[in-house]
């Protein structure tokens, strides 16, 4: 009498059987982590299974509605496929269902109004598809809800206010909401006083961090990083002391830096705000790299790193990222092995590298924020893609000390992390944006979809004009691609090498302090000796130095 079947990372390849009859009892499917294709099955709508469970494979179509006649269905788990389609709403008739994980597919429409019926629901998560409209207030009839994730789900904003009901929530992460940049108001959450995980990133809430953040006693990671949020931090704030991991980065906070942040807080990133001017753009394990006022920080010294004035001025830089000095072609790329992690500003002659944000649900331990090429690179690839930068959220390379002018910024990429064969570990997708100067130049990149593959070297040209002083490079992850394959914790950007030339001539090197060469100082020099043998010349033409001579032999 079989019951379960379940067959994971086996890397199993076909696709699925449509007849279960044979099989009566069976309640379990676990087929996670292989590399299956085609459609799920219509008939098993028939069937009397309690979990189906089906993570990384390549399966395409829409749900077929026929499985909303499965009343015995708690879990139904599709996560990082290529299911696409609308939602049916027969599946609202699951009303045992508990978990439902739509993560990483294409699936597109509106969240069926029929879905207010899943009243059993504890997990809900739809991360990464092309959904449309509003966060519906149907979610607030959910009241089990434990964990809601919708990261880069394609829907827009703001987040209904009825979700304050939700008073069993433990994780609540919501991030990289669509919408045309009305800000909305810090959503109501006050009851969810048993929130671990709380994560409200880009989702353009305006205004002051209320003071019930500061009654969650409990939360280990508080994410709201690039909002509109302003004002000086509560002081009720103190309350969220506990918390591992604290992101704030890119609001417009203003004030005083609380001292328990600085002295106290585990991992703090402040960056990118317009608190009073730190001293120090890294303090402990918190991060103040542009904390300080000073308006748009992009092509700016910030303010942390002007008691550092600039020996001279630099005209190009070269990093291998994450990986040791190398010499390519001429040029020295310098070494960019710095462990870094989830707060952290690591400073050079003449750039840094800021990174934010940490590893979530990672099977990786402990976090690794470098890589070193787990796949076989295409002949003749160059050393710099053996090893890559990795961040979980934010990576910002800053260029320091720069002439002013036009530069080609060279990006290069290789992916690294998924592999080129029959399993699971090839079915990984990677997508973040790319910033230059603060200005969005690449939406959604995919290294493996613009290098044809991966393992293989993609390098990406960019314009960047330096004005004062400072270029800025910055990769964002926005919710985008699958986090689970190969393994759980495997997203966010990817970069293995930056190269910064001009796009002009500089001076050469044995210029003079005042910018003026050697060559000119020995021509200028040049020139005024004939200028003053000419006058001399002229003078003894029309007899002036032949009369003095006689003047002086007369005195004498």
């Amino acid at each position: 009498m079989l019951k379960h079947r379940v067959l994971k990372n086996q890397n199993l390849q076909g696709s699925l059987p449509p007849d279960l009859s044979r099989f009566p009892y069976l309640q379990e499917i676990d087929l996670s982590r292989n590399y299956l294709d085609g459609t799920i099955p219509r008939e098993w709508g028939a069937t009397q299974m309690v979990n189906i469970s089906m993570v990384g494979n390549r399966f395409t179509g829409p749900i077929p509605k026929e499985i909303g006649n499965i009343s015995t269905l708690a879990n139904f788990t599709v996560e990082f496929n290529q299911l696409s389609g609308v939602l049916p709403p027969e599946l609202g008739n699951l009303s045992r269902l508990e978990k439902l994980h739509l993560t990483s597919n294409k699936f597109t429409g509106q969240l069926p109004a029929a879905f207010e019926k899943l009243t059993a629901l504890k997990d809900f998560r739809i991360g990464d598809n092309q959904f449309t409209g509003e966060i519906p207030d149907l979610i607030q009839k959910w009241s089990n809800l434990q964990k809601l994730v919708i990261q880069g789900s394609g829907l827009s904003g703001p987040i209904p206010p009825g979700i304050a009901v939700l008073e069993k929530m433990t994780d609540l992460r919501i991030s990289d909401l669509q919408g045309n940049g009305t800000g909305a108001p810090f959503p109501p959450l006050a009851n969810m006083t048993k929130l671990k995980t709380l994560i409200l990133r880009s989702c353009n809430i305006i205004g002051r961090i209320p003071d019930f953040v500061g009654e969650f006693s409990g939360l280990k990671t508080l994410d709201l990083s690039f909002n509109k949020l302003d004002g000086e931090i509560p002081d009720s704030f103190l309350g969220v002391k506990q918390a591992t991991y604290i992101y704030l980065t890119g609001n417009q906070l203003n004030g005083t830096v609380p001292d328990w942040i600085i002295k106290d807080g585990k991992s703090v990133d402040l960056s990118y705000n317009n608190f009073g001017n730190e001293s120090s753009c890294q303090q402990r394990n918190i991060n103040l790299f542009g904390s300080a006022s000073m308006g748009n920080v992009s092509g700016r010294t910030v303010p942390c790193l002007r008691s550092l004035p600039c020996q001279k001025k630099f005209y190009s830089f070269h990093i291998n990222c994450g990986g040791k000095e190398a010499t390519i072609e001429g040029n020295l790329y310098e070494d960019d092995t710095d462990p870094a992690g989830p707060s952290r500003l690591y400073q050079r002659s003449n750039w840094a590298v800021s990174t934010t944000g940490h590893f979530m649900d990672d099977d990786r331990n402990p976090d690794s924020y470098i890589w070193t090429n787990s796949t076989k690179l295409s002949a003749n690839t160059s050393s710099l893609y053996m090893d890559a930068r990795l961040s979980p959220l934010s990576l910002t390379y800053y260029g320091l000390c720069m002439e002013s002018g036009n530069y080609t910024v060279s990006l290069h990429f290789a992916e690294i992390m998924f592999t080129n064969d029959n399993t699971s570990s090839s079915l990984g997708r990677r997508f973040f944006d790319i910033y230059i100067q603060g200005k969005l130049v690449q939406k959604n990149f995919s290294i493996q979809n613009e290098a044809g593959g991966v393992g293989k070297a993609i390098i990406k040209n960019f314009t960047a004009i330096v004005t004062g002083g400072a270029l800025e490079i910055r990769f964002y992850w926005a919710g985008k691609g699958t986090t689970g394959l190969p393994v759980r914790g495997v997203y966010g950007p990817l970069i293995s090498a930056i190269s910064v030339t001009p796009d002009f001539k500089p001076p050469s090197e044995n210029s003079s302090s005042t910018g003026t060469s050697v060559g000119t100082v020995v021509g200028i020099v040049a020139a005024a000796v004939v200028f003053v043998f000419l006058i001399l010349g002229i003078l003894w033409w029309k007899g002036c130095f032949g009369q003095k001579i006689s003047m002086r032999h007369g005195i004498f």
